[in-house]
């Protein structure tokens, strides 16, 4: 199998590990879709501990936290690292129309999925039109008569 190598693309990697001096939370690549009645979070978090995840619902604001720690070897002459550690957040504020008391969370293969559920108030429903069993006749007897001839 041939590769092209690309200097650059090399040197672009190789600065961004070394001068990667963010210490704030890094995002994490998430879709967010309506399926039926509810809402789909999905979020990538491969490599993640489960236990490290942390969704948390502050009126209409969802956040989720996560934390990655890679073992360090003692000893070992890295060749590559592109994996980042650190802390992944990401905010989202889901609106009025969502039921924030049944949000539900799973974390499977490295995806989180977050259900959350739109709100009875917000899903669409039919009116219905009622009528009166009487009609009213507007305006006077002499008007109706005045109106027919």
């Amino acid at each position: 199998m041939a590769t092209t190598f690309d200097p650059f693309r090399e040197l672009d990697r190789m600065a961004s590990a070394l001068l990667d001096t963010r210490q704030g939370p890094r995002l994490m690549p998430m879709d967010l879709y309506r399926d039926g009645d509810h809402y789909v979070l999905a979020a990538d978090l491969p490599g993640i501990d489960p236990g490290s995840v942390d969704i948390d619902v502050d009126g209409q604001l969802l956040t989720i936290r996560a934390e990655r720690t890679l073992r360090s070897t003692e000893g070992v002459k890295w060749l590559a690292r592109e994996r980042q550690s650190g802390s992944f957040l990401r905010q989202l504020n889901v609106g009025q129309g969502v039921d924030t008391e049944h949000i539900t969370a799973s974390y499977e293969n490295g995806v989180l999925l977050v259900t959350i559920p739109v709100s009875e108030r917000a899903k669409p429903r039919k009116v219905e039109v009622t009528t009166s069993g009487t009609t009213q006749q507007v305006g006077s007897q002499k008007e109706q008569s005045a109106i027919s001839s």
